[in-house]
């Protein structure tokens, strides 16, 4: 599972990032790093950008960025 692929809501932590674009280490930079715990606020109409919170800051990515990040459900949030 990917962030492009959570519900708003739904909790998760970074397991891997496929780094492949200059944008995936930029995102990288403001914290989207491997152990991080992610939270999925929401997900604009059309699907794109996804809107997410890490470290207490809202950050708005693009579904393909998103798609990058592999991601573990943390089913104490559920």
């Amino acid at each position: 599972m990917t962030l492009a692929d959570m519900k708003p809501g739904q909790h998760g932590r970074i397991t891997a990032i496929e780094i492949n674009q200059t944008s995936i280490v930029r995102l990288m930079v403001l914290g989207l790093v491997e152990d991080v715990p992610v939270h999925i606020e929401n997900i604009a109409i059309g699907g794109d950008p996804i809107e997410l919170s890490v470290y207490g800051s809202s950050i708005s990515i693009r579904k393909q960025d998103a798609g990058q990040f592999a991601v573990m459900l943390d089913p104490s949030h559920d």
